[in-house]
């Protein structure tokens, strides 16, 4: 199944348009031509419908949220929404402070989303409004272990049902659900969260597996995931003394790079639930 999800992605080459933050602007966009699909960033309110038009998917990521390019990601998520393009919310930090909390929330409302990626604790608090990010980083409490796993994923039921979206929640098992079934993942490595910008880039990846699979979107949304964890893995075994964070962060880019959609059939480890 993932491998007809990624070769479809390297086949179809999706253009992806993201409003993300610039801490990770430059990773999301290797990312995503690792992966086969072609990126175009754009963030000014008066060009980012017109760049979503020609665009086939649209990330929008509140890492680095202020007011000129909130607007942008309302014009953009609109836009897609109009033609029938895949939109995915990362919404970095939602818990942290109002602004990005009531951002969030308002996207959520406004901009139909297929998918909407964040950690436990930015999830949880767009479900629930009592997540305990740390940051952007969820906090310890939050964190998802097998004995909490049930609990996890019918929050993501929960809000997947509530949303219309599949939601993806990204930490040391990874969930990918909608209203019905969820993907539980076991694939990469506890180093991931030592690089800043892997949620981030993982949300770009997403955005160019749903694209190029209508009609599959968890699926699609799960095989991102596993794909990336499975780069995370690759990556580490690369490593030697002399390497740090930086050289894994560029190391995960070209697993990506070289990783095969049979690769990816074997390697990912998950259940269904």
């Amino acid at each position: 199944m993932f491998e007809q999800i990624f070769e479809n992605v390297r086949r179809i080459s999706p253009l992806v348009h993201n409003i993300t933050n610039y801490v990770t602007v430059n990773d999301c966009a290797n990312m995503l031509l690792a992966c086969g699909g072609s990126p175009i960033m754009a963030d000014e309110l008066e060009e980012a419908a017109d760049i979503t038009a020609v665009c086939g998917g649209l990330t929008i990521n509140i890492g680095t949220l202020n007011r000129r390019t909130i607007s942008a990601m309302f014009a953009a998520g609109k836009r897609a929404n109009e033609l029938g393009h895949p939109a995915v919310l990362d919404p970095v930090g939602a818990g942290a402070s109002g602004l990005r909390t009531d951002t969030a929330l308002a996207l959520m409302k406004e901009v139909k989303f297929a998918v909407i990626r964040g950690n436990i604790s930015e999830i949880r608090t767009l479900a629930c409004g009592t997540g305990t990010t740390k940051g952007v980083d969820a906090d310890a409490a939050d964190r998802v272990t097998d004995d909490n796993l049930d609990e996890a994923v019918s929050l993501a039921r929960d809000l997947a049902r509530r949303t219309g979206a599949v939601i993806v929640i990204t930490g040391a098992i990874d969930i990918a659900a909608d209203g019905e079934r969820a993907f539980c993942i076991r694939n990469g490595h506890a180093m991931m969260s030592a690089v800043t910008g892997t949620g981030c880039q993982l949300s770009a990846l997403t955005a160019a597996f749903v694209t190029a699979n209508p009609g599959q979107t968890l699926e699609a949304a799960a095989a991102a995931v596993c794909a990336m964890g499975l780069c995370g893995e690759i990556a580490y075994k690369r490593l030697t003394e002399a390497d740090g964070n930086a050289s894994y962060r560029n190391y995960i880019i070209d697993a990506m790079y070289r990783l095969t959609p049979a690769a990816l059939e074997k390697g990912a480890y998950y259940e269904v639930r």
